[in-house]
């Protein structure tokens, strides 16, 4: 009896110091990120901006910014929601909160289930995904060329959280397809990514598809969706948004958040 409460304690000893030494290296990374980024606040959206792009893209930013609205520096959200490990695994309940830069594109973000911890993160021109198991062990350590795409285009996604980055601008293109969808392009760092965008009737952002590696090598079709658009802080945004992967067989569902806090231009941790 005495040996197997030496052990629980050990383990639950262990558990502890894991998850504090893990939260406070997640809060230097998230002042590495801030500090990366300068301010852009000085910049202030009008609707003169908008000439000559796509009618749907000029029916969104009319509708998510009020004129003068200054451009977005910097974000902090928190959400809850459901996500799969894996296209056949069920689903569990995350808490997850996440920090972004936009002169210089970046982010982080942890989601924290019972079982495990995952960091997906965008910092210095670099993407990685870092998974550990109860705190304590890295189970997973990505990065790479792949995540390097892949984590910029989440960036880009959501853009739809802080609009401002999603005007047109010298990296950021917008393109007409039809009275219901554009091609938003945006260059940085050596690499062209792109989404098709679809919007509703008045003007909403509704989804977002492009193709992003699913594994190293192997480019799937990627599909983010938005719903449960609200007014926070004086910015329309959506409050759901789904993560689905496109394949032959079929669509596949693995993350459904939905957004329960977010706070503008205050780069720091909540």
């Amino acid at each position: 009896m005495l040996i197997t409460v030496i052990v629980i304690t050990a383990l639950l000893a262990a558990f502890i110091i894991g998850r504090v030494n893990l939260a406070v290296r997640f809060g230097k990374t998230v002042n590495r990120l801030f500090a990366s980024a300068k301010p852009v606040s000085d910049k202030t959206f009008n609707y003169d901006q908008l000439t000559g792009l796509p009618k749907p893209v000029q029916r969104y930013f009319k509708h998510v910014l009020r004129n003068g609205q200054p451009y977005i520096s910097y974000v902090s959200l928190l959400h809850d929601g459901q996500f799969k490990t894996g296209l056949d695994k069920d689903w569990t309940a995350i808490k997850g909160e996440q920090y972004f830069t936009v002169e210089k594109p970046g982010f982080i973000w942890k989601g924290t289930t019972s079982l495990f911890t995952a960091r997906d993160m965008y910092i210095a021109d670099k993407g990685r995904l870092i998974v550990s198991v109860l705190s304590l062990y890295n189970v997973v350590d990505a990065q790479g060329e792949s995540f390097n795409q892949g984590e910029l285009l989440r960036w880009l996604a959501e853009g739809v959280w802080f609009p401002t980055n999603l005007l047109p601008g010298d990296r950021l293109k917008w393109i007409a397809i039809d009275e219901n969808t554009a091609k938003l392009t945006f260059s940085y760092n050596g690499m062209s990514l792109y989404y098709i965008v679809t919007f509703d009737g008045e003007g909403l952002i509704t989804q977002m598809e492009t193709k992003r590696y699913m594994e190293k090598g192997r480019l799937e079709t990627w599909i983010g969706k938005m719903a449960g658009y609200k007014q926070i802080n004086g910015v329309f945004v959506p409050t759901n948004i789904e993560a689905i992967w496109r394949l032959e067989k079929g669509d596949f569902c693995y993350a459904k958040f939905r957004v329960t806090k977010i706070v503008y231009d205050q780069p720091r941790m909540f």
